[in-house]
Formats: structure tokens, sequence, C-alpha cells
């Protein structure tokens, strides 16, 4: 598995305190019309950026919730999906890097469709996708979800550059593998952005401790969007948008519904954190490899 640097786009930023980043989460309710979706997401994106937002992320599948059959019917190409020509649009309208959460991308060749996360810069153009590397394929709450389905898993891990800032790729479920988060932090991420679409049950039991965990672990900031309601019916999703500091604390979380929430992030904090708790100089990587699980 190769990390991914998309230092080759072109990367037009809003203009600011490059030490300084206003972050904004969208937090919503998708469904099965993909057009209602898109007019919601307009409008809470027109919302952040009236919040002064400069980087905005939508939540997990913010396009588009369903079955096979309608993530199918619904799945979009980077060239052509009207979905990511929104985003575009959105980003070059208001002059904002725009994290696209993450829709259903079909590609030629390929019977199965792949979660994919999109960046757009300033100027509207895309600077890195990222396809969500782990398929939530579990038993919980009396629920089975077999995202593996209808979707294969990407192989690459994303490190992006925008607003001045670098910023790691993930989505939902990754949450729950840390490997993936050390990474992106030996890589350089000062943020890592986890839009997400977590269950009412597990998002009760363990949302907010995986979210802080991440980020303490790898002193680095965690935007995290979520959706809420019930995207499916009778699956509700657990909502509770978050930004965390590398120290831990949690500077923004939404309420229960749909909504913005606004943080400011400061570079200075990373270096800080990880000045007084050098982890990540301090791993013995020399030690760990000798050790090799059957």
């Amino acid at each position: 598995m190769s990390i991914e640097h998309s230092r080759g786009y072109p990367a037009q930023v809003p203009d600011g305190d490059p030490d300084t980043l206003r972050v904004a989460c969208v937090q919503l309710t998708a469904g099965s019309d993909k057009a209602a979706n898109l007019e919601n997401a307009q409008r809470l994106v027109a919302r952040a950026v009236s919040l002064g937002a400069e980087l905005v992320v939508l939540p997990e599948k913010w396009n588009l919730v369903g079955g096979p059959e309608v993530l199918h019917e619904g799945a979009e190409t980077l060239e052509h999906g009207e979905s990511v020509r929104a985003m575009a649009g959105w980003a070059k309208q208001h002059g904002v890097v725009l994290i696209g959460g993450s829709i259903a991308e079909r590609r030629e060749g390929r019977e199965k469709l792949s979660n994919t996360s999109l960046v757009f810069d300033a100027s509207g153009d895309l600077i890195a996708r990222y396809r969500k590397l782990h398929l939530f394929d579990v038993e919980v709450g009396g629920h089975v979800y077999r995202e593996s389905q209808s979707e294969e898993p990407g192989d690459e891990v994303v490190l992006t550059e925008a607003g001045g800032w670098k910023i790691g790729l993930t989505i939902c479920y990754d949450l729950r593998f840390p490997e993936l988060y050390r990474l992106l932090a030996l890589a350089g991420a000062e943020l890592v952005a986890v839009p997400a679409n977590f269950t009412l049950r597990t998002g009760m039991a363990h949302w907010k401790t995986l979210l802080r965990a991440r980020a303490i672990e790898n002193a680095f900031y965690v935007a995290a969007p979520g959706q809420l309601g019930e995207p499916m019916p009778g699956r509700p999703s657990y909502g509770h948008s978050l930004v965390v500091d590398p120290w831990g604390t949690v500077i923004a979380e939404a309420p229960d519904r749909e909504t913005v929430v606004v943080a400011e992030l400061e570079r200075r904090r990373v270096s800080e954190v990880r000045s007084s708790l050098p982890v990540l100089a301090q791993r013995r990587p020399d030690v760990y490899r000798r050790f090799e699980p059957k």
C-alpha cells in the first residue's frame, strides 16, 4: 500500500493566515432523492461559508443513501457526475476548499462501486481523491451491514495539501483502524477528515472515544461530519459531528439536528503537542518489525 501525495495537482487556496484554518463540518440527513440531497447540501455549504469557513467537510454518502440497487443507479463517474460538478461549483463560487464527504463512484470496467472522497480547491479544481479502504461488513444492533455487496475497497492512503495544511483523508469505518491514521501522521498530516454515517448504536458507544483516540495518538486535528436521523428507514444514524484538537479536546460538537459546526484550527497546537509528547519521534519500528504475527 502506498501513500498518494496530491501535490501534483494545482492547489489554489483561500487567502488568509496559513497557520490557522477555519473548518466547518456539515451535518445532515441524506436519503434516496439525490436532487433533494444536493439542494440541502448546497444550503448547508452556504451556511458554513457565512460562518467564515475556509474548509468545508461534508459527511459520508451525503448525496445518496440506499441499498445496492439505489447506489448502483445513482453512482457517478468523476468526469460526468452531477454531484461532482456541484461540489466543484460550490468550492469555486465560495472560494473555499471542499472535502466532499463521500459519494458512490462508478468506474469503467468495474462491476462494484467505490466509496470515494473528493477534495476541491478554492478554484473548484479536483486536487485529491480517496477510496474507502475498509468496508463496513458487520452485524450490530440486530442489523446486518454488507458494504461489500455493492462496493470494493480502495488501495491507497491519501494525503493532500490544501489551505496551506496537510490533510489526511479517511471515511467512517476507517476510524477503527489506527494504523491508517498513524501512517498519515508519519507522512505529515496535521488534520484528518473522517466523513461518516455511524450507526446510532455504535456511535453512542464508540464515536467520540475513537475520534479522540485517533487525535491523541497522532497529535493532529480530526474533523468528523456525520449523518443523523434515518438516512435509511429503520437504521438510525448517530450524528454528533465533531472537531477534535491534537490534545484530544472536543472543540466543536453538533447538536441533534441538521446544522453546521465551525472550529478554528491553529498549526502551532500540533507542534506544541508533538513537542511535549513526542510519541511519533519515539516510535521503535526496529523492534516492531521483529514481531511477525502468525
